[in-house]
């Protein structure tokens, strides 16, 4: 009976993050792509989700245990312990981010980094860390009015195959091996897929794309990469 309201706190928990999340795209963050015309690469657009608002758990994040019947993913190697992430490098497009620590803002929604020239990318501190079980979140925005292109700007140019290293506060690296790169509508966003529980440690790559809607001032969809670990190293 405790395990079972474990899972329905969860479950409300992740169906509350689908509410609010237009991250990385308010209409300051994202509307560079249409004022230069100079679009970020996009992946295949997909009609099983899409994400509006992130809402994140109002308590900090519990490792996730695995969901009834979920297996590793190909390659996937044991976690390892937790530790905070402190930078990012995706080689196939030139990024090399330190990471900032996400939290919430006072309405629930997900803090985003800030807006500024050669931006970074952030972690967000209520998902797992990066290596360690479960899906770890990271967030940047794709480009700006004011200052062009942003650190996750070619997210959408990832390919299943590619490698995404994390540097953590342990001194190890944790390697990730990319294995889906999606767009997905912001109003369908496919939130167990990305929050859910996974029996192995897990990476998710997250920003905005598809069409700019100029009424609006906003993307309508987010580029989600979806990753899984492969090793690690001091």
């Amino acid at each position: 009976m405790i395990e079972h309201e474990r899972h329905g706190r969860r479950v409300r928990r992740l169906a509350v993050l689908t509410a609010a999340l237009l991250v990385l795209g308010g209409a300051a963050a994202i509307a560079g792509g249409l004022a230069s015309q100079v679009h970020a690469p996009q992946p295949a657009a997909t009609a099983s989700g899409g994400w509006a608002s992130v809402t994140a758990a109002p308590e900090a994040a519990e490792t996730p245990s695995p969901a009834p019947g979920e297996k590793p993913a190909p390659g996937a190697v044991p976690p390892l312990p937790p530790a905070e992430p402190t930078h990012v490098d995706i080689p196939a497009i030139g990024v090399s981010s330190d990471l900032l620590q996400l939290g919430q803002n006072p309405d629930g929604t997900i803090q985003v980094p800030p807006l500024v020239r050669d931006s970074t990318a952030g972690w967000y501190r209520y998902s797992p860390t990066p290596g360690a079980r479960g899906p770890a979140v990271l967030l940047g925005h794709v480009d700006s009015a004011e200052f062009g292109p942003g650190v996750f700007f070619d997210l959408g140019a990832l390919r299943p195959g590619d490698t995404v290293t994390v540097s953590r506060a342990d001194h190890t690296l944790a390697a990730f091996r990319v294995t889906r790169v999606t767009s997905v509508p912001k109003d369908h966003f496919p939130t167990l897929a990305v929050y859910g529980n996974t029996d192995d440690a897990e990476l998710r790559l997250i920003t905005c794309g598809g069409p700019f809607d100029s009424t609006t001032r906003n993307y309508l969809h987010n580029t989600v990469v979806y990753a899984v670990l492969t090793g690690a190293s001091p």
